[in-house]
C-alpha cells in the first residue's frame, strides 16, 4: 500500500471525562424523580415550567409554520417512513419442521415503549426526530416518546420551549408524549418512566457526551442504539471529480465543529491541491459561527494520496467511517468493494446533507470506527426477533436422547434428567 498524507490532521481537541457527573445525576434523578429531574433542568438549562407538551402547544406550532417549511418537514417524513416500512418488511416471522412432530419457528416482535432524544444545542435537529420517531412508528412500537432541550428564550441564558418546526415534525413522525427537557435529565426522564411515559425499553437518538454517556451507563437497563461520538465523514475522489463539490462537502460536515474529523482520500495530487486550496474561501464565506467551527474542524482534518482505487478502498474499510461518500468512477465496484461505513453515498449526485435530512435511510450512524461492526439505527432496533419451539411426544425422542447425552458429557444431571422424563413417558 503506498500512500501519503498531503494534509496531516492536528491533534484533536480534549475532551472532558463526564462520567461520573452522568453518574451523579442519573443518581439524583432517579432517587429524587421528576422534581430532581425539574430541578437539573433548572440548573444546567435555565429551564422552567412544565415540560410535557400539550396539543394546544402543538397546534400553536403548526400554525405558526409557513407552509413551504411544513411541506418541507412532510417530504422529508414521507421518504424517511417509506424507507423505514421496506426495512420492516424484510424481516418475517417463519416455522419449519426441524423433525417429524418437532416444529420450530421465530415471532418479530416490537418493544412496547421506545425514547427518542432528539438534540436541540447549537442546531435545532429536526432531521433526527424524523430519523428517530418514525423509525419507531415503522417498528411498531406500542409508545414513542420524544425529548429535546428548550431552546434559549431571546435575550436571556434561560431556557424557553421547544421552536414550532421541531414540536411540527415530532407530532408528524408520530411522538405519542413530548417533553421540553434535554440533556441526561431527558434521558433519565425516558429510562425511569417520569412524566407520565412509560419506562422506555430502548433509548435512541444522538446527542452530546452527557447524553451518549447517560445511554452507555443506563445500557443493560434499558436497550440503546449505540453510543455515538461526533460525527465523522470520509470523501473518496478520482481525477474526474470536481474539486469545488469535493470541497463543499467536505466543508458542509466540518460545521458540525472541532470534534468532527473528515477525510479526503484521493488518487490523483491535482484535485487534492485544488480542495485544499478551495476549502478555507468556503468556510470564510459561512455566517460567523459556522465558519468558526468549520475552521477548527478543518485543522483536524486529513488529505490523502492513495496510488490506486483500491488502496483508498482499503483506507476506507481500516477507518470505517459514519459517512462514506464515493466520487469516482464504476460506482458499482465501489458498491461490493467497500465493507466499513455507517451510510454509502454513491456519485456526485448524492451528498451526505440528503442522507442527514430528506433521502430516506436513517442519519442516526455509527461512529470513531463503530461501522467495522455495526450498522445504524433502523426497524430492526425497534424490534425483537424471539425463537419458539414445540414437539409431540414421538417426535421429540431423538432430541431428548441427545439432550441427556451431551448434558452428561458436561456434567450437567439436571437438564440431562429433564431429557430422561421425556423419555420415560413412552
Amino acid at each position: 500500500m503506498t500512500l501519503r498524507h498531503l494534509k496531516a490532521p492536528g491533534p484533536a481537541p480534549s475532551t472532558r471525562d463526564v462520567s461520573e457527573t452522568v453518574r451523579t445525576l442519573l443518581a439524583r434523578i432517579e432517587a429524587g424523580g421528576e422534581a430532581a429531574a425539574l430541578a437539573v433542568a433548572a440548573e444546567l438549562d435555565g429551564a422552567s415550567g412544565p415540560v410535557t407538551v400539550t396539543p394546544d402547544e402543538i397546534a400553536t406550532a403548526k400554525a405558526a409554520l409557513d407552509e413551504d417549511t411544513k411541506a418541507a418537514i412532510a417530504f422529508a417524513h414521507a421518504n424517511i417512513r417509506r424507507f423505514a416500512e421496506a426495512q420492516r418488511g424484510t424481516l418475517s416471522e417463519m416455522e419449519i419442521e426441524i423433525l417429524p412432530g418437532v416444529r420450530a419457528g421465530q415471532k418479530v416482535i416490537p418493544v412496547a415503549a421506545a425514547g427518542c432524544y432528539v438534540p436541540g444545542g447549537r442546531f435545532s435537529h429536526i432531521a433526527s426526530a424524523l430519523m428517530t420517531i418514525t423509525t419507531a412508528r415503522a417498528a411498531g412500537v406500542e409508545h414513542v416518546a420524544a425529548v429535546s432541550p428548550p431552546r434559549p428564550l431571546h435575550g436571556t441564558a434561560g431556557g424557553g420551549r421547544l421552536a414550532p418546526d421541531m414540536l411540527f415534525a415530532m407530532d408528524l413522525a408520530g411522538a405519542d408524549t413530548i417533553l421540553t427537557l434535554g440533556g441526561v435529565q431527558g434521558v433519565a426522564a425516558m429510562a425511569f418512566g417520569l412524566f407520565g411515559l412509560p419506562p422506555a425499553d430502548i433509548i435512541v437518538g444522538p446527542g452530546n457526551a452527557f447524553v451518549a454517556e447517560a445511554k452507555r451507563q443506563l445500557f443493560g437497563r434499558v436497550g440503546i442504539d449505540m453510543v455515538a461520538g461526533p460525527t465523522d465523514s470520509m470523501i473518496l475522489a478520482d481525477a474526474g471529480a470536481d474539486a469545488m463539490t469535493v470541497a463543499a462537502d467536505l466543508v458542509g460536515q466540518m460545521e458540525h465543529g472541532a470534534d468532527s474529523p473528515v477525510w479526503l482520500v484521493t488518487t490523483h495530487a491535482p484535485l487534492a491541491e485544488a480542495v485544499m486550496a478551495a476549502v478555507p474561501g468556503l468556510v470564510a464565506a459561512l455566517p460567523k459561527a459556522n465558519a468558526a467551527s468549520a475552521r477548527a474542524a478543518w485543522e483536524i482534518a486529513s488529505v490523502i494520496l492513495a496510488d490506486s482505487c483500491e488502496v483508498m478502498a482499503e483506507i476506507a474499510d481500516r477507518t470505517a467511517p459514519e459517512h462514506l461518500h464515493v466520487q469516482a468512477a464504476d460506482l458499482d465496484w465501489w458498491l461490493s468493494r467497500l465493507t466499513a461505513y455507517g451510510s454509502l453515498f454513491l456519485g456526485a449526485e448524492t451528498t451526505v446533507a440528503f442522507g442527514d435530512k430528506a433521502a430516506g435511510p436513517n442519519h442516526v450512524l455509527p461512529t470513531s470506527g463503530a461501522a467495522r461492526y455495526t450498522g445504524g439505527l433502523s426497524v430492526h432496533k425497534f424490534l425483537k426477533t424471539v425463537t419458539w419451539q414445540r414437539a409431540s411426544a414421538e417426535g421429540v425422542r431423538p432430541i431428548a436422547e441427545a439432550t441427556a447425552a451431551i448434558s452428561r458429557r458436561e456434567g450437567m444431571e439436571a437438564h440431562a434428567r429433564t431429557a430422561d422424563i421425556r423419555l420415560s413417558r413412552r
